[in-house]
């Protein structure tokens, strides 16, 4: 028999805040991460802005010595990762540390360290490249880094499936615990991926947004005048226990975790299947993994990604799946305010999940104006609604066609 897998720990860094709780109040609040870029000039792109994190200070919550070891994609997952087990209440100790584990995806990995010590490749010679490239820029890194941080020593890798990781990280993770191989797992994924030749790859596939003049107003999920998605950065972690070992300790349970499915289209490298086939079958093996009806779930957190063909594949994916009952499902893209954070937008989206199940309340699709004919569900426009949430689906879908579901249920 599969062992339950609970939820006792969330954190996050996001380009609305750098906690769970500043996060889920802007969320509710409606505002936009979307700014001008300050990473770099990017006056001659097509795409100007993006969803980056305000007011990181990795040096202060690392210190110089350790900060500059780890690329900002590292940071952003271990900061993550001891706000949730703080909550967690997770202490690591010789009793428990073989048992503990870690999974943490990322769509890119390094590529800030990779673009900066490739700079000083070409301007001042190989000798004077960093000794920390490699492991700086490897995507295993954050997970590398905080299992020696907290020592932890149980299974520990990354996974990569574009923008579908962190929602395979976390359904990976639970699967680990399920059947005994971790007792506790610290799940979910980290991208910081905001550079120059990122953009610009970005630009030339027409997949970002180009609304410079607003660009609060740019991400649009489901809204007819979409025009491409907001590039977001940051990371969110999720702690995933055995029932027994949370209750063994006496934790705080969250939510649990119940139901996982995953796919892929095997259509094309960057499109979606335009019925969504592949994204509605892992939304049905993710709903049989949880024993759940379709009736049973009350919100989907969508991939939403407010490019036209996404939007479209996954309204036609959600209706395969739940029939007439598509149409009394809340579904709303968080992704309206905080962007894309690519292979991190799936573990964000799992806490904001957890967050809408703890709180009896689904955060809001913004900037939602004018109705598409083809996506015709409800999607929470503008606004939170209080509902009295038993099971929440999350979506993540990425090119290669990887697709993902999640779903988190109030713990009974």
């Amino acid at each position: 028999m599969r062992k339950r897998v609970v939820v006792t720990g969330l954190g996050c860094v996001s380009p609305v805040g750098n906690n769970v709780n500043d996060t889920w109040q802007a969320l509710l609040d409606g505002k936009s991460g979307a700014a001008p870029i300050t990473a770099f000039d990017a006056s001659a792109h097509k795409t100007r802005f993006a969803a980056e994190v305000k007011g990181f200070d990795a040096l202060a919550l690392f210190g110089v010595r350790d900060a500059r070891k780890m690329d900002r994609f590292t940071q952003f997952a271990t900061a993550a990762t001891l706000q949730a087990m703080e909550q967690a209440g997770l202490e690591i100790n010789d009793s428990n540390r073989d048992r503990i584990g870690i999974l943490i995806g990322t769509g890119i990995g390094g590529i800030t360290t990779l673009l900066e010590q490739y700079e000083v490749l070409r301007e001042r010679g190989p000798e004077r490249v960093s000794p920390f490239l490699i492991p700086m820029m490897i995507s295993d890194g954050a997970a590398g880094n905080i299992a020696i941080r907290l020592g932890v020593r149980g299974p520990n890798m990354s996974l990569a499936t574009a923008c579908a990781s962190g929602t395979n990280s976390v359904g990976e993770a639970a699967e680990m615990i399920r059947r005994g191989s971790a007792d506790a797992m610290i799940a979910g994924a980290s991208e910081a991926a905001i550079t120059a030749v990122s953009m610009a790859g970005m630009n030339v596939m027409t997949a970002l947004s180009t609304r410079n003049d607003e660009p609060q107003r740019a991400s649009r999920p489901f809204d007819k005048n979409r025009d491409g998605f907001l590039m977001g950065e940051g990371a969110g972690i999720l702690i995933l226990e055995s029932l027994e070992s949370a209750q063994a300790r006496g934790a705080k349970i969250l939510c649990e975790f119940s139901g996982y499915g995953t796919t892929d289209d095997a259509h094309h490298i960057s499109a979606p299947a335009e019925n969504g086939a592949g994204a509605a079958m892992s939304m049905s093996l993710a709903l049989q993994n949880a024993n759940l009806k379709t009736a049973d779930i009350g919100y989907i957190n969508a991939h939403g990604t407010s490019t036209y063909l996404n939007d479209k594949s996954e309204t036609a994916a959600i209706k395969t799946v739940f029939g007439e009952h598509a149409y009394k499902i809340p579904v709303s893209s968080t992704k309206s305010m905080t962007g894309h954070l690519l292979g991190a937008s799936g573990a964000l989206e799992a806490v904001i999940s957890a967050m809408a199940i703890i709180n009896s309340t689904l955060p809001p699709t913004i900037n939602y104006e004018t109705p598409d004919p083809v996506c015709d569900l409800d999607y929470v426009p503008n606004q939170p609604r209080r509902v009295e949430l038993g099971h929440a689906m999350s979506n993540s879908f990425g090119f290669g066609g990887h697709n993902a579901t999640l779903i988190l249920s109030r713990y009974q």
